[in-house]
């Protein structure tokens, strides 16, 4: 299947400019338990990927996935630079190899998990991004081509992330407060969140 130009860019730029209007929450959240920076970055790393709309919509999508990780990989830095990077790549070189959308979504979205959490040495149930989008995989894998599936995403994301706030981390500068992590709900979960939504509602306007 092959996605139209016009269609990349506009969801595109609707999940970048979610996360950019997002960056004081991510931030107020990342100074709870991080670094302080995970709004600032993300913010940094969307804004280049909106200057470069143009370029990334005008190719193929899986091309335009790899433009967006090389993209985020070099501006957002700190640990999500390598992360939200390996998502994108990995995604990009799922559909080069033969993989088709809708159909083969559930493989090409378990490809860019599998690369999170080797890039992270991390799995889900650590605090960390991988706990929403290991959700997300196996709502793709159980209601796919479900007329709700849209919905059903857009609910386990929520969910999720919510659930991450009782964890304690063992990843990343969070897992230095041991027991203090508790309580919080993780910054890079909810950044994943936040993309995830606004695909989906991206998705859900263009049908």
């Amino acid at each position: 299947m092959s996605v139209p130009s016009e269609t990349i860019k506009s969801l595109v730029k609707a999940a970048a400019e979610q996360v950019i209007a997002s960056a004081p929450e991510l931030t107020s959240l990342d100074q709870a338990i991080g670094d302080g920076d995970h709004g600032t970055n993300m913010k940094r790393g969307c804004e280049a990927v909106l200057g470069k709309l143009d370029a990334i919509s005008a190719q193929p999508l899986d091309e335009a996935l790899k433009m967006i990780g090389k993209t985020l990989v070099m501006t957002v830095g700190g640990a999500s630079g390598p992360l939200y990077g390996s998502f994108f790549l990995a995604a990009g070189e799922a559909l080069s190899h033969d993989k088709n959308l809708p159909e083969d979504l559930a493989d090409v979205f378990g490809s860019a998990v599998n690369a999170v959490s080797a890039r992270g040495r991390s799995q889900v149930g650590e605090k960390t991004m991988l706990d929403v989008l290991v959700p997300v995989l196996e709502t793709l894998k159980t209601a796919a081509g479900q007329p709700d599936l849209i919905a059903r995403v857009r609910t386990t994301a929520t969910e999720a992330v919510e659930r991450t706030a009782p964890m304690q981390a063992t990843k990343g500068r969070a897992s230095f407060l041991g027991a203090r992590s508790v309580g919080h709900v993780d910054p890079g979960a909810r950044s994943t969140c936040v993309l995830v939504q606004a695909v989906c509602a991206g998705l859900e306007a263009r049908a």
